[in-house]
């Protein structure tokens, strides 16, 4: 049972015959007894005269999917099958990070008819979030008390990650169809395709003139490339103490994943094969195999219920994994940190063995946008030593990309916003260049 706002004011409304009817000599304290007693008496036949809202059907409508950040619209459906009208208030039991409603949901539901309530959810995380029951608080006919009971109502709401960097997408593609001769000419460069012939024009390379071609047409004919297709990528995501770090607005693994899904979408479009697995000391999300219009939607669910853990990765079994997926592939990115030598030491140590002969490895991490400019800040004493610190922050980077770059694989390190398409940036590079 509970009861409502009604009773105090009940209860307070006994004061005045309280004090009028202890002037004419009645003993005030058996008049406030008598009082109380008649207000739980009427607690009573009201809680008793409350319908009971286990008899209530409920069904829910919940998307089974839906981005971080957006609002989702979910649906509870009530069923009165009984014979008495259902007035009173719902609680959903959604965890807080859902974001539901903290308002309860007024119902009135008639004999033998059903009522539709609007649940609005704001995710504030990303993961699986799930509800199993409601609160449903039935009131009496003099509004004072009335039933609670819980009703199992389960539900289950899985929140994507965001994928803000897709807006970058649509001018890497245009730039993609400009490397496949969609729109512009194509290039020349070692591991091309040979795509098709066409005439000369000042300023092409005259490397790729086709002589025969040229006797045969009478014309300067020039041979057109394009980047090969079907090359493989693995994306290594570390999920490990250093991904929990706080870049900006956000964490460095919140930033890792806007990095791999924008070269993901992007190499997926150049007829690429995708590989992706984020470890730690074991596999917390793997996709490998898929292709096409798939590819996405696969790995955003996979990276769902990802976090990140307080604990050091073990860069040996990471390599282990990713040589599982695929021996030699063509482009490797790992995701990461390159914050100082020390906390570097182990990956520093075992990248040499991921870099191989065909293989393209680069090194991306997300940093604070802000240190740059904290370095040169000047004035107080406060801001010297942050100048000072940031400052060493910067050196050990420095010097942690000099070591990357030392055992055969390039680094990348920008701010969350700048470093998907940097990313991306590169990949395209390379295809240019012949290189993927």
């Amino acid at each position: 049972m509970y009861v409502s706002g009604r009773l105090p004011i009940l209860v307070g409304l006994g004061v005045v015959p309280v004090v009028l009817l202890s002037a004419a000599g009645a003993s005030p304290w058996l008049l406030a007894l008598a009082w109380l007693a008649l207000c739980a008496l009427l607690v009573l036949v009201d809680v008793v005269a409350a319908p009971d809202g286990r008899t209530l059907r409920i069904s829910r409508e919940v998307p089974a999917r839906a981005s971080l950040g957006d609002v989702v619209r979910t649906r509870i459906r009530f069923a009165n099958p009984s014979g008495r009208r259902m007035r009173g208030l719902v609680r959903d039991a959604w965890q807080p990070t859902a974001g539901a409603p903290r308002e309860r949901i007024p119902i009135d539901v008639p004999p033998g008819e059903s009522r539709t309530a609007m649940v609005p959810l704001l995710p504030r995380r990303r993961g699986e979030l799930r509800t199993e029951f409601v609160v449903v608080r039935t009131v009496g006919p003099l509004g004072l008390a009335g039933r609670q009971r819980r009703i199992a109502a389960p539900g289950a709401l899985r929140v994507l990650p965001p994928f803000k960097a897709r807006r970058h997408l649509p001018s890497r593609i245009a730039r993609l169809r400009e490397l496949d001769g969609s729109t512009s000419v194509q290039v020349r460069g070692q591991g091309t395709e040979f795509d098709s012939l066409r005439e000369y024009v000042r300023g092409d390379d005259v490397r790729s003139i086709d002589w025969r071609a040229t006797a045969r047409a009478g014309a300067t004919m020039l041979r057109t490339w394009r980047p090969e297709r079907d090359r493989h990528v693995v994306i290594l995501i570390d999920t490990g103490r250093t991904a929990a770090t706080r870049v900006d607005d956000g964490t460095r693994l919140e930033a890792s994943f806007e990095a791999a899904l924008l070269l993901a979408a992007l190499a997926n479009r150049a007829g690429d094969h995708v590989h992706l697995i984020a470890f730690d000391r074991v596999v917390r999300a793997r996709v490998t195999g898929v292709d096409g219009p798939g590819l996405l939607p696969a790995l955003v669910d996979a990276l769902a219920p990802v976090e990140a853990q307080l604990i050091d990765t073990d860069w040996d079994a990471a390599f282990a994994q990713v040589r599982g997926l695929h021996a030699k592939p063509n482009l490797f990115v790992i995701l990461t940190a390159q914050e100082s030598p020390e906390a570097s030491r182990g990956f520093l140590g075992t990248l040499p063995s991921a870099v191989r002969a065909g293989t393209v490895v680069l090194v991306g991490t997300a940093t604070d946008g802000g240190l740059v400019e904290q370095a040169r800040s000047h004035g107080d004493v406060d801001a010297v030593y942050r100048a000072a610190a940031a400052e060493a922050t910067l050196a050990s980077a420095a010097r942690v990309t000099a070591a990357i770059e030392r055992a055969g694989a390039e680094a990348l390190a920008d701010d969350p916003e700048s470093l998907p398409p940097r990313v991306a940036d590169r990949y395209l590079a390379l295809k240019k260049a012949g290189r993927l």
